[in-house]
């Protein structure tokens, strides 16, 4: 197993301290991977790591679990099934990249690491690092929720509040990396957290004994997109499935640097001035893995659709009525998914996912 480089295909090793190649590439994960196969899924383990024979995390005594995974499929309507990745330990769904990254930061002896993010990601991070008794500083970008701030305190974790946009607090944290030497556990950078992402596609196929016929998911940096269609790319080589579904990537209309892109048919990101969004879990304006998402989202024929944000609060009321108490980035997934209906016909059936709880964003 080892890292690859995304664009000269420079080799590093898998422990490597480097977070991305000197070339500014990202890294890629090279490994042989197992077919799928409900059979060696380990039946006895509740949570993520019951797909390890899937996943590049090998070293089951470095495994660091807080028993996330396994969330319940939720049929909200006759045409919307709900996934409910809330159900986490930090209410989140980045619990699963963090739980595949930490064990694969503590496999490789990592003493601390720095992590930015908009509150979701730094959380679960933060709440690993502790687990695995990693020291742990997290950069967030200011208006983020105090909720999510308190809970990353509470976990014992440094956090630096950063004036500006989420990609400026990105740059800062990237300077103290790059200055101190400290590992990036960046859910973007680190492959390993995609490994952690794609059982939400396991967890869907053995839950429903099927793929859905459309699946929604927000799109800002892509840690979940990129984690389905590994996860549907997975299934697909095994002969799981026979073909792919009819993906939806959701963009909040104030910040949609990926929706202008693949309108344009670009490569990379499509440059956009981000304005205050109650989706502030994808407001990112510029995507460190945007040709990648771009290139599997035109392989793939990705529609990409905005979620308006005068229907983003009313997505959530109308979740909250419905016993779904989500956040508003969450919200936004359901309205990205009205608006999609309304603008190309309904839907038989479509997986939205909850990707974080609706204490976390009260604010």
């Amino acid at each position: 197993m080892e890292f690859e480089c995304s664009k000269c295909h420079k080799i590093y090793p898998i422990d490597t301290l480097e977070a991305n190649c000197s070339c500014g590439g990202l890294f890629n994960l090279k490994y042989k991977k197992e077919k799928f196969d409900l059979n060696k899924i380990k039946k006895n383990d509740w949570s993520i790591f019951r797909y390890i024979n899937f996943m590049a995390n090998k070293e089951e005594d470095q495994i660091v679990s807080l028993g996330e995974g396994l969330s319940p499929i939720v049929k909200l309507n006759d045409n919307v099934l709900l996934k409910m990745d809330y159900f986490m330990p930090t209410l989140s769904f980045k619990d699963r990249g963090a739980a595949a990254l930490i064990s694969h930061a503590k496999s490789i002896g990592v003493k601390k690491v720095i992590q930015d993010s908009s509150g979701n990601a730094g959380n679960s991070v933060a709440a690993y690092c502790a687990r695995a008794n990693i020291q742990c500083e997290i950069f967030v970008p200011e208006g983020t929720s105090p909720q999510k701030i308190n809970m990353i305190k509470a976990h014992g974790a440094k956090i630096n509040i950063i004036p500006g946009s989420r990609d400026n607090c990105a740059d800062a944290a990237r300077k103290k990396v790059k200055e101190e030497k400290i590992y990036y556990a960046n859910h973007v950078y680190n492959p390993f957290f995609y490994e952690g992402t794609k059982t939400y596609i396991y967890e869907t196929y053995e839950e429903l004994g099927r793929i859905p016929e459309n699946i929604l998911v927000p799109v800002g940096n892509g840690t979940l997109f990129l984690g389905i269609i590994y996860g549907l790319e997975d299934l697909l080589s095994s002969g799981i499935i026979e073909k792919f579904p009819n993906i939806i990537g959701v963009q909040s209309e104030n910040c949609d640097p990926l929706l202008q892109a693949r309108k344009r048919n670009m490569d990379s990101y499509y440059e956009v001035k981000p304005k205050k969004t109650f989706a502030e879990g994808i407001a990112i304006g510029q995507p460190k893995r945007d040709e990648e998402i771009l290139r599997l989202a035109k392989k793939y024929k990705v529609k990409f659709i905005h979620a308006r944000e005068d229907k983003i609060l009313e997505a959530r009321h109308f979740l909250a009525k419905n016993g779904i108490y989500c956040e508003h980035t969450s919200a936004a997934n359901y309205a990205g998914y009205l608006n999609y209906i309304e603008t190309f016909g309904p839907l038989k059936e479509v997986l939205i996912p909850m990707c974080g709880a609706g204490l976390k964003s009260d604010h």
